[in-house]
C-alpha cells in the first residue's frame, strides 16, 4: 500500500484526533500518566466509567421491576469480578501462545493492562452469578438477568471506546475514507510495524456503532415487553448476531472449530455456539415465562417467599437471610416461675423484716 497521503488542512485537526479526508488519524497515548510502577491507562479508565455509568443507566429500570438498590449493589460486587475473570480467562485460552505466555509464566494471565478480554467469556461468567444471586435474593432470575444485560449494553459502549483509544482492535486494510490509521508509538496497533501508521477497517468504530443500536433498541423495549427473559434474548442473540458479521472486517485469525474449516474466526464459532444454544432457551422462556400483570411487582411476581414478618411484606435478600439466622439460634433458658405458694411464703418474709 502507497504512503499515506499528508495535507496541510484537516476537516479536523486536535493534534490527538485528525480527520482527514482521506483517513482518520488517531494519536493518543494509551497510557494516561504514570506514576512509578502504577499507571493509569484508557483502557482501564473506561471500565470504570463503564462500571458506574452502567449502574445509574440501570438503575431506573430495576426499581420498576422491584428490584431495589441494596440487592444492586449486593449483586455488582458478584458480578464484576466475575465478568473481568471470564472476559480475561476466555481470552487467554484463545491465544497462540497460551502455553508458553500464560502457562509457563502464569503471571501474564490476570494481567490485564497488557490488554486482552473477550466479553463472550464475561457473558458466560456473569450469568450463572446473575441466576445464583436472584435465588438468594428470592427475586425471578429472568428478571435479574433482564437488568443485567441492560447493564452490559449500556457499559459496552465505552469499552469501545477504550478499544478505540488503545488501538487493540485492528480491522483489516482498507481504503475507504473512514479508515483509521494508529499513529502513536505506543499504542498497541504500533507494537506491530504492519498495523502502524496504515489505514485499516475501523473495527473498534463498527463495534461501537453496534453496540448504540442493540442499546436503544433495548431501551425502547424495556418500557413496552412485560415478559420476564425478553431482553435477555434480545441482547443475546443480537450480540452475538453483530460478533459474527463485524468479525469480517477485524483482522483475526482464522481457525477451525470441530474439524470444520469455513475461514472463521474463534469469536464467530463462538457466535453460532451461542445462537444455536439459544434456541431451546427461547422456546423454554416464551413457554413458561408469563407476561407479568399490570400493578404486579415482576422481580417477585410468582416467586415464592420465605416469609412474611407481623403481617408486612415479603422478607427477601439479606433480611430475609438474618431471620433465618435468628431463627437457627437455640432460644434462652427460662428461669422457672415459682409457685404461689413460694411467692406467699416470700411476701410474708418481707412483711415481717419491715415491722
Amino acid at each position: 500500500m502507497g504512503a499515506i497521503p499528508t495535507l496541510a488542512t484537516y476537516l479536523i485537526d486536535w493534534g490527538w484526533l485528525r480527520i482527514g479526508p482521506p483517513y482518520i488519524y488517531i494519536n493518543i497515548d494509551p497510557v494516561i500518566f504514570s506514576i512509578g510502577p502504577f499507571a493509569l491507562r484508557w483502557y482501564g479508565l473506561m471500565y470504570v466509567v463503564a462500571i458506574i455509568l452502567g449502574l445509574l443507566i440501570v438503575r431506573g429500570y430495576a426499581t420498576r421491576k422491584g428490584i431495589t438498590s441494596a440487592m444492586i449493589y449486593r449483586i455488582i460486587w458478584w458480578c464484576i469480578p466475575a465478568g473481568l475473570l471470564g472476559g480475561r480467562l476466555y481470552f487467554v485460552i484463545q491465544q497462540p501462545d497460551l502455553v508458553s505466555h500464560y502457562l509457563v509464566q502464569p503471571q501474564h494471565i490476570l494481567a490485564t493492562w497488557e490488554g486482552g478480554m473477550a466479553f463472550f467469556g464475561a457473558i458466560f461468567f456473569v450469568i450463572p452469578t446473575l441466576i445464583w444471586r436472584a435465588r438468594k435474593e428470592h427475586i425471578n432470575p429472568l428478571v435479574l438477568l433482564d437488568a443485567g444485560v441492560l447493564f452490559a449494553a449500556a457499559a459496552q459502549i465505552f469499552g469501545r471506546i477504550g478499544n478505540l483509544i488503545n488501538g487493540d482492535i485492528i480491522g483489516y486494510r482498507s481504503t475507504l475514507p473512514w479508515s483509521t490509521v494508529y499513529q502513536h508509538p505506543h499504542s498497541w496497533a504500533c507494537l506491530n510495524p504492519a498495523t502502524c501508521n496504515v489505514p485499516v477497517q475501523p473495527a473498534a468504530g463498527y463495534e461501537l456503532l453496534a453496540n448504540i443500536v442493540l442499546l436503544s433498541v433495548m431501551f425502547y423495549l424495556a418500557r413496552r415487553v412485560s415478559r420476564p427473559g425478553i431482553l435477555m434474548l434480545v441482547y443475546l442473540f443480537g450480540y452475538a448476531f453483530t460478533q459474527f458479521f463485524l468479525f469480517f472486517a477485524r483482522d483475526n485469525v482464522i481457525v477451525s472449530f470441530l474439524g470444520l474449516d469455513w475461514g472463521l474466526k474463534q469469536a464467530q464459532w463462538t457466535s453460532l455456539v451461542v445462537m444455536i444454544i439459544l434456541i431451546p432457551v427461547t422456546y423454554l422462556v416464551l413457554r413458561y415465562s408469563k407476561p407479568v400483570p399490570e400493578g404486579e411487582v415482576a422481580a417477585t411476581y410468582g416467586v415464592p417467599q420465605k416469609a412474611v414478618e407481623d403481617g408486612g411484606e415479603p422478607v427477601t435478600g439479606q433480611a430475609q437471610e438474618a431471620i433465618d439466622d435468628a431463627h437457627k439460634q437455640p432460644a434462652e433458658p427460662v428461669e422457672p416461675v415459682e409457685s404461689a405458694d413460694e411467692v406467699t411464703s416470700t411476701s410474708e418474709e418481707i412483711t415481717a423484716e419491715n415491722r
